[in-house]
């Protein structure tokens, strides 16, 4: 399935997208902003392609004038969420490759994403956690429309051995409404 924005693809990732995927992965501004560790080379983000990437409801970001990859945004449910949610519930994940940040593509992303999931997919509530000093991502979720929830310490990310503070926020279906 693929979801379309006015300036942007949402697109299942694909192997071929590895080369793209490890110019932005590799950043560490971009990674550990995310809690990720940053790729080492484009078969590191082949396999990242195929092992994380590659499940529901997860995206590729495609900017339409170049019809690359630039970043991703995608949905977790239940067991693959940091926190407890219920089952009309989800989380939103995303990142942006650094030379997009400010261009309001991830709220454009997010958006359409939202909109599926609470029209489509008949979601009551989304969640959405960022790391507690990612001011950057935090805005992305105001713009939203998301509102503070929690903070919550000592979270395992997906570099090894290292936890961190996340703050959470949610959207509810009601509340989307209203703002459309």
């Amino acid at each position: 399935m693929i979801l379309e924005t006015e300036r942007l693809y949402l697109r299942p990732w694909q192997e071929e997208d590895a080369k793209e995927l490890y110019k932005y992965a590799s950043n560490p501004n971009v990674g550990l902003n995310a809690g990720w560790p940053v790729h080492t080379s484009v078969e590191n983000s082949k396999y990242v392609i195929k092992n994380v990437l590659s499940k529901p409801y997860t995206y590729a970001v495609i900017l339409k004038s170049s019809n690359m990859p630039i970043g991703s945004i995608g949905l977790l449910f239940r067991d693959a969420s940091n926190i407890e949610i219920k089952e009309d519930e989800a989380e939103l994940g995303y990142w942006i490759g650094e030379p997009y940040w400010g261009q309001g593509l991830i709220p454009e992303a997010a958006n359409k994403l939202l909109e599926y999931a609470f029209e489509e997919l008949k979601l009551n509530r989304i969640w959405c956690g960022s790391l507690l000093d990612n001011h950057k991502s935090a805005r992305v979720q105001e713009k939203c429309g998301f509102k503070y929830a929690f903070t919550k310490d000592n979270v395992p990310c997906a570099i090894e051995g290292q936890y961190n503070t996340l703050r959470y926020s949610c959207l509810t279906r009601k509340e989307w409404e209203m703002e459309k």
